[in-house]
Protein backbone atom coordinates (compact mmCIF):
# COMPACT_ATOMS: atom_id res chain seq x y z
CA UNK A 1 0.00 0.00 0.00
CA UNK A 2 1.23 3.31 -1.09
CA UNK A 3 2.01 5.95 2.11
CA UNK A 4 0.29 9.38 1.96
CA UNK A 5 3.54 10.88 0.41
CA UNK A 6 3.90 8.69 -2.46
CA UNK A 7 -0.12 9.24 -3.02
CA UNK A 8 0.47 12.89 -3.36
CA UNK A 9 3.72 12.22 -5.46
CA UNK A 10 1.21 9.82 -7.63
CA UNK A 11 -1.47 12.71 -7.81
CA UNK A 12 1.38 15.18 -9.09
CA UNK A 13 3.59 13.21 -11.02
CA UNK A 14 0.04 10.96 -13.22
CA UNK A 15 -0.99 14.44 -14.70
CA UNK A 16 2.04 15.72 -16.10
CA UNK A 17 2.79 12.32 -17.58
CA UNK A 18 -0.64 13.16 -18.93
CA UNK A 19 0.46 17.10 -20.59
CA UNK A 20 3.56 15.07 -22.15
CA UNK A 21 1.52 12.88 -24.02
CA UNK A 22 -0.88 15.45 -25.21
CA UNK A 23 2.58 17.99 -26.06
CA UNK A 24 3.70 14.26 -28.15
CA UNK A 25 0.38 13.76 -29.92
CA UNK A 26 0.32 17.76 -30.64
CA UNK A 27 3.96 17.76 -31.73
CA UNK A 28 3.52 14.38 -33.90
CA UNK A 29 -0.03 16.05 -35.48
CA UNK A 30 2.15 18.86 -36.72
CA UNK A 31 4.87 17.20 -37.94
CA UNK A 32 3.14 14.85 -39.86
CA UNK A 33 0.98 16.81 -42.29
CA UNK A 34 4.21 19.20 -43.20
CA UNK A 35 6.03 16.07 -44.15
CA UNK A 36 3.26 14.80 -45.91
CA UNK A 37 2.43 17.86 -47.92
CA UNK A 38 6.27 19.00 -48.32
CA UNK A 39 6.57 19.56 -51.78
CA UNK A 40 9.59 17.37 -53.73
CA UNK A 41 11.88 18.30 -55.98
CA UNK A 42 11.47 17.29 -59.53
CA UNK A 43 14.49 15.14 -60.35
CA UNK A 44 15.65 13.33 -63.94
CA UNK A 45 15.79 9.62 -63.38
CA UNK A 46 19.07 7.60 -65.17
CA UNK A 47 16.52 6.36 -67.70
CA UNK A 48 15.66 10.07 -68.14
CA UNK A 49 12.08 10.75 -67.37
CA UNK A 50 11.11 13.31 -64.89
CA UNK A 51 9.75 12.21 -61.96
CA UNK A 52 6.56 13.66 -60.35
CA UNK A 53 6.56 15.96 -57.77
CA UNK A 54 4.38 15.53 -54.62
CA UNK A 55 2.89 19.00 -55.59
CA UNK A 56 1.37 17.97 -58.67
CA UNK A 57 -0.07 14.16 -56.43
CA UNK A 58 -1.95 16.46 -53.99
CA UNK A 59 -4.82 17.97 -54.85
CA UNK A 60 -5.36 21.71 -54.28
CA UNK A 61 -8.06 22.07 -52.38
CA UNK A 62 -6.24 19.49 -49.44
CA UNK A 63 -4.90 22.12 -46.98
CA UNK A 64 -2.45 21.48 -43.58
CA UNK A 65 -4.75 21.16 -40.77
CA UNK A 66 -4.59 22.96 -37.53
CA UNK A 67 -4.89 21.71 -34.21
CA UNK A 68 -5.46 23.07 -31.17
CA UNK A 69 -6.50 21.16 -27.86
CA UNK A 70 -10.32 20.60 -26.32
CA UNK A 71 -11.26 19.56 -23.33
CA UNK A 72 -14.57 17.92 -22.83
CA UNK A 73 -16.21 17.35 -19.81
CA UNK A 74 -17.17 13.44 -19.88
CA UNK A 75 -19.12 12.96 -16.65
CA UNK A 76 -20.48 14.54 -13.37
CA UNK A 77 -24.23 16.76 -13.74
CA UNK A 78 -26.50 16.64 -15.98
CA UNK A 79 -28.70 19.48 -17.17
CA UNK A 80 -30.66 19.84 -13.64
CA UNK A 81 -26.90 20.30 -12.16
CA UNK A 82 -27.90 16.90 -10.44
CA UNK A 83 -24.52 15.47 -9.31
CA UNK A 84 -21.38 16.94 -8.68
CA UNK A 85 -20.22 19.41 -11.39
CA UNK A 86 -17.01 20.51 -12.82
CA UNK A 87 -16.40 24.06 -12.07
CA UNK A 88 -14.45 26.93 -14.18
CA UNK A 89 -12.56 29.13 -11.80
CA UNK A 90 -10.89 32.30 -12.10
CA UNK A 91 -7.51 30.89 -11.48
CA UNK A 92 -5.35 27.52 -11.03
CA UNK A 93 -6.68 26.80 -7.55
CA UNK A 94 -10.05 25.55 -5.52
CA UNK A 95 -9.58 28.73 -3.84
CA UNK A 96 -10.21 30.86 -6.96
CA UNK A 97 -13.41 32.17 -7.81
CA UNK A 98 -16.00 29.65 -9.12
CA UNK A 99 -17.17 30.88 -12.55
CA UNK A 100 -19.81 28.49 -13.75
CA UNK A 101 -20.54 24.63 -13.18
CA UNK A 102 -19.49 23.09 -15.74
CA UNK A 103 -22.71 19.70 -17.30
CA UNK A 104 -21.80 16.53 -18.81
CA UNK A 105 -20.85 17.32 -22.45
CA UNK A 106 -19.23 20.66 -22.22
CA UNK A 107 -16.58 21.30 -24.61
CA UNK A 108 -14.06 24.44 -24.61
CA UNK A 109 -10.99 25.04 -26.19
CA UNK A 110 -7.77 25.33 -23.96
CA UNK A 111 -4.12 26.46 -25.03
CA UNK A 112 -2.24 25.34 -22.39
CA UNK A 113 -1.68 23.41 -18.75
CA UNK A 114 -0.76 24.81 -15.36
CA UNK A 115 0.40 22.40 -12.36
CA UNK A 116 0.25 23.37 -9.04
CA UNK A 117 -0.35 22.05 -5.63
CA UNK A 118 -3.80 20.88 -6.25
CA UNK A 119 -2.94 19.47 -9.27
CA UNK A 120 -2.90 20.20 -13.33
CA UNK A 121 -4.97 22.91 -14.83
CA UNK A 122 -6.08 23.84 -17.80
CA UNK A 123 -6.69 27.53 -19.25
CA UNK A 124 -9.50 27.98 -21.58
CA UNK A 125 -9.86 30.69 -24.37
CA UNK A 126 -12.75 31.57 -26.08
CA UNK A 127 -10.96 32.38 -29.81
CA UNK A 128 -14.17 33.17 -31.41
CA UNK A 129 -16.97 36.08 -32.46
CA UNK A 130 -18.90 36.42 -29.38
CA UNK A 131 -22.21 38.19 -29.05
CA UNK A 132 -22.04 39.36 -25.58
CA UNK A 133 -18.16 39.64 -24.82
CA UNK A 134 -18.66 41.69 -21.93
CA UNK A 135 -19.78 38.25 -20.05
CA UNK A 136 -16.18 36.82 -20.22
CA UNK A 137 -14.76 39.17 -17.20
CA UNK A 138 -12.21 37.09 -16.11
CA UNK A 139 -9.57 34.02 -17.00
CA UNK A 140 -11.42 30.68 -17.26
CA UNK A 141 -9.38 27.41 -15.41
CA UNK A 142 -10.60 24.27 -15.69
CA UNK A 143 -9.11 21.04 -13.77
CA UNK A 144 -8.01 18.15 -14.51
CA UNK A 145 -9.57 14.91 -13.22
CA UNK A 146 -11.27 11.63 -14.11
CA UNK A 147 -14.51 13.97 -15.28
CA UNK A 148 -12.24 15.72 -18.22
CA UNK A 149 -10.78 14.32 -21.60
CA UNK A 150 -8.24 15.91 -23.00
CA UNK A 151 -7.99 16.00 -26.98
CA UNK A 152 -6.95 17.30 -30.73
CA UNK A 153 -8.81 18.75 -33.52
CA UNK A 154 -9.37 21.60 -35.91
CA UNK A 155 -10.97 24.53 -34.12
CA UNK A 156 -12.98 25.47 -37.34
CA UNK A 157 -13.13 23.99 -40.53
CA UNK A 158 -14.61 25.90 -43.48
CA UNK A 159 -16.12 24.92 -46.84
CA UNK A 160 -13.93 26.78 -49.75
CA UNK A 161 -14.66 27.34 -53.64
CA UNK A 162 -12.34 24.40 -53.76
CA UNK A 163 -13.72 21.79 -51.42
CA UNK A 164 -15.13 18.95 -53.06
CA UNK A 165 -18.84 18.32 -52.58
CA UNK A 166 -19.33 14.98 -50.18
CA UNK A 167 -22.75 13.74 -52.77
CA UNK A 168 -22.80 10.79 -51.24
CA UNK A 169 -23.36 12.08 -47.77
CA UNK A 170 -26.86 13.92 -47.26
CA UNK A 171 -28.58 14.78 -43.43
CA UNK A 172 -32.43 15.51 -43.62
CA UNK A 173 -34.27 16.95 -40.72
CA UNK A 174 -37.76 16.10 -39.94
CA UNK A 175 -39.61 18.67 -37.99
CA UNK A 176 -42.83 16.82 -37.60
CA UNK A 177 -41.34 13.77 -36.44
CA UNK A 178 -38.32 15.50 -34.29
CA UNK A 179 -36.15 13.19 -36.19
CA UNK A 180 -32.80 13.25 -37.53
CA UNK A 181 -31.76 10.92 -40.70
CA UNK A 182 -27.74 10.54 -42.17
CA UNK A 183 -27.50 8.65 -45.46
CA UNK A 184 -23.90 7.44 -47.42
CA UNK A 185 -24.38 5.96 -50.64
CA UNK A 186 -28.46 5.89 -50.21
CA UNK A 187 -28.08 3.79 -47.13
CA UNK A 188 -29.35 5.15 -43.90
CA UNK A 189 -26.25 5.56 -41.31
CA UNK A 190 -27.78 6.93 -38.41
CA UNK A 191 -31.49 7.92 -37.01
CA UNK A 192 -31.53 10.00 -33.75
CA UNK A 193 -34.36 11.85 -32.10
CA UNK A 194 -33.76 15.40 -31.85
CA UNK A 195 -35.08 19.17 -30.70
CA UNK A 196 -35.98 21.95 -33.89
CA UNK A 197 -37.22 25.38 -33.11
CA UNK A 198 -39.78 26.41 -30.93
CA UNK A 199 -43.04 27.39 -32.77
CA UNK A 200 -41.66 31.44 -32.25
CA UNK A 201 -38.06 30.59 -33.42
CA UNK A 202 -38.43 27.60 -36.04
CA UNK A 203 -35.67 25.66 -37.63
CA UNK A 204 -36.06 26.66 -41.28
CA UNK A 205 -37.32 24.42 -43.92
CA UNK A 206 -35.16 23.82 -47.29
CA UNK A 207 -32.39 22.76 -48.89
CA UNK A 208 -29.07 24.05 -47.21
CA UNK A 209 -25.08 23.05 -47.23
CA UNK A 210 -22.77 22.31 -44.33
CA UNK A 211 -20.10 25.12 -44.67
CA UNK A 212 -18.41 25.41 -41.29
CA UNK A 213 -17.43 22.71 -38.94
CA UNK A 214 -16.37 24.11 -34.90
CA UNK A 215 -15.98 21.48 -32.01
CA UNK A 216 -16.69 24.46 -29.12
CA UNK A 217 -19.11 27.52 -29.35
CA UNK A 218 -20.62 30.03 -26.79
CA UNK A 219 -23.25 30.44 -27.94
CA UNK A 220 -25.16 33.62 -26.08
CA UNK A 221 -28.58 35.30 -26.36
CA UNK A 222 -30.88 37.17 -26.74
CA UNK A 223 -30.63 37.35 -30.41
CA UNK A 224 -31.60 41.00 -32.13
CA UNK A 225 -34.61 40.40 -34.48
CA UNK A 226 -34.75 36.73 -33.79
CA UNK A 227 -34.98 35.54 -30.19
CA UNK A 228 -35.65 37.95 -26.70
CA UNK A 229 -34.90 35.15 -24.84
CA UNK A 230 -31.59 35.17 -22.58
CA UNK A 231 -29.00 32.13 -22.52
CA UNK A 232 -25.65 31.76 -21.85
CA UNK A 233 -24.41 28.98 -22.94
CA UNK A 234 -20.01 28.04 -22.93
CA UNK A 235 -18.57 24.87 -25.02
CA UNK A 236 -21.61 23.70 -27.01
CA UNK A 237 -20.15 21.21 -28.43
CA UNK A 238 -19.53 19.79 -32.26
CA UNK A 239 -21.07 22.26 -34.45
CA UNK A 240 -22.34 21.91 -37.97
CA UNK A 241 -23.28 25.31 -39.09
CA UNK A 242 -25.98 25.28 -42.28
CA UNK A 243 -27.43 28.79 -42.22
CA UNK A 244 -25.77 31.93 -42.28
CA UNK A 245 -28.60 33.27 -39.84
CA UNK A 246 -26.95 30.90 -37.53
CA UNK A 247 -28.61 27.52 -37.88
CA UNK A 248 -26.55 24.70 -36.40
CA UNK A 249 -27.09 21.02 -35.75
CA UNK A 250 -25.15 20.50 -32.18
CA UNK A 251 -25.15 18.80 -28.95
CA UNK A 252 -27.06 20.01 -26.51
CA UNK A 253 -26.04 19.42 -22.30
CA UNK A 254 -28.68 21.63 -21.00
CA UNK A 255 -31.82 19.76 -21.53
CA UNK A 256 -33.31 16.15 -22.19
CA UNK A 257 -36.44 17.09 -24.10
CA UNK A 258 -35.41 15.41 -27.05
CA UNK A 259 -38.20 14.54 -29.45
CA UNK A 260 -40.18 17.76 -28.30
CA UNK A 261 -39.40 21.44 -30.11
CA UNK A 262 -36.89 22.98 -27.84
CA UNK A 263 -34.62 25.18 -29.48
CA UNK A 264 -34.39 29.02 -30.58
CA UNK A 265 -33.94 27.57 -34.05
CA UNK A 266 -30.70 25.48 -34.30
CA UNK A 267 -31.11 21.47 -34.55
CA UNK A 268 -30.03 20.14 -31.00
CA UNK A 269 -29.03 16.44 -30.99
CA UNK A 270 -28.10 14.57 -27.67
CA UNK A 271 -23.90 14.45 -26.76
CA UNK A 272 -22.88 11.22 -28.03
CA UNK A 273 -24.84 10.71 -31.60
CA UNK A 274 -23.56 14.28 -31.54
CA UNK A 275 -20.14 14.09 -31.62
CA UNK A 276 -20.68 10.73 -33.95
CA UNK A 277 -22.45 12.86 -36.58
CA UNK A 278 -19.70 15.88 -36.21
CA UNK A 279 -17.06 13.63 -37.22
CA UNK A 280 -19.36 11.36 -39.76
CA UNK A 281 -20.09 14.59 -41.83
CA UNK A 282 -18.03 16.45 -44.23
CA UNK A 283 -18.11 20.59 -44.86
CA UNK A 284 -20.14 21.02 -48.22
CA UNK A 285 -22.60 17.96 -47.25
CA UNK A 286 -26.13 18.67 -48.03
CA UNK A 287 -28.57 19.34 -45.13
CA UNK A 288 -32.87 18.82 -46.18
CA UNK A 289 -34.77 20.59 -43.57
CA UNK A 290 -38.62 19.12 -43.87
CA UNK A 291 -42.25 18.91 -42.62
Amino acid sequence: MLTAGEQKTLRILLPLWIILCVLGAIWIALRAPEAAYAPTDTSVTEEGETAATSEEETPSYIEKPSFSMFIEITGGCGPGYDAYCTAAYTAPHQTASVITQLREGVVLQITDATTTESGVWYKVVFNEWLRYPERVTTEWYVPHSELTRVFLDEPTHELSDETPKPEHKRIVVDRSDQKLYAYEHDELVMTQTISTGILATPTPRGTFTIYKKTPSRYMQGPIPGISTKYYDLPGVPWNLYFTKEGGVIHGAYWHNQFGTPWSNGCVNVPRGPSEELYHWADVGTTVFVRD
